[in-house]
């Protein structure tokens, strides 16, 4: 587990790396949420290196302030937070995500096949993985503001994952139904609903943490990446 530079086309960028016990291993990058590659984050990583993946997640902050480390605890934080999510500038994060899988694929442990995970902006993030990069899989956690992307729905071609929680404030129920019905029928995509639940249930610690929904979730996305990541 350590922190590393990636090198990407607009300069360079850290990141957290987590590894597994045995490699060479499947990758995974992990998209942050607004509160940068904070403790959450890199728990995540080193959960999924407990799984058998090469776990990685970038500083997707670093062109507004690099080293960014958050929490939920304090309403300064995420005032902090939301000031970071509002300048950050999307496209230029799908081309550091991008880079992270490169990073990821020539790196000695991996296998080279490499898939996504996000979280709230991490989330959408995962979604444009899934439309504009050659990621081998994706999944999404209760990402933001996907309604006003469906129209690049067209561009999946390889399966993805979506986490919904049914009660998350800051995706209404109709733009709930917007995503669902633009992803009808498409072969590449499951989308699991979690009835009840509120943004961030799977942040451990977090407000809305609910652990049998977070447990479920993160079972589901390990079986879902182990299948589609497998050599």
């Amino acid at each position: 587990m350590s922190d590393i530079t990636i090198q990407g086309p607009d300069g360079s960028f850290g990141a957290y790396l987590a590894l597994p016990a045995t490699t060479p291993a499947p990758g995974v990058v992990v998209a942050q949420e607004i509160f940068g590659v904070n403790q959450v984050m890199r728990d995540i990583c080193d959960w999924l290196a407990g799984a058998g993946f090469v776990a990685c997640c970038p500083d997707l902050f670093w062109r507004i302030e690099p080293g960014i480390q958050l929490t939920d605890k304090t309403e300064a934080e995420w005032q902090r937070a939301f000031e970071l999510f509002n300048a950050f500038d999307v496209d230029k994060g799908v081309v550091d995500l991008q880079a992270t899988l490169g990073h990821l694929r020539g790196h000695e442990a991996c296998t080279g096949k490499v898939g996504d995970v996000g979280y709230c902006l991490g989330g959408k993030m995962a979604f444009l993985m899934a439309t504009r990069t050659d990621a081998d899989c994706s999944v999404s956690y209760y990402g933001v503001g996907l309604d006003a992307l469906v129209g690049e729905a067209g561009n999946i071609t390889r399966p993805l994952l979506l986490h919904i929680a049914a009660n998350d404030r800051f995706v209404p129920p109709e733009a709930q139904e917007k995503i669902k019905t633009a992803l009808a029928g498409n072969p590449n995509v499951t989308i699991h609903v979690y009835e009840g639940q509120d943004h961030a249930f799977a942040r451990v610690g977090g407000e809305h943490y609910d652990e049998a929904a977070a447990n479920l979730a993160n079972a589901r996305t390990l079986d879902f990446l182990k299948r589609n990541l497998a050599s």
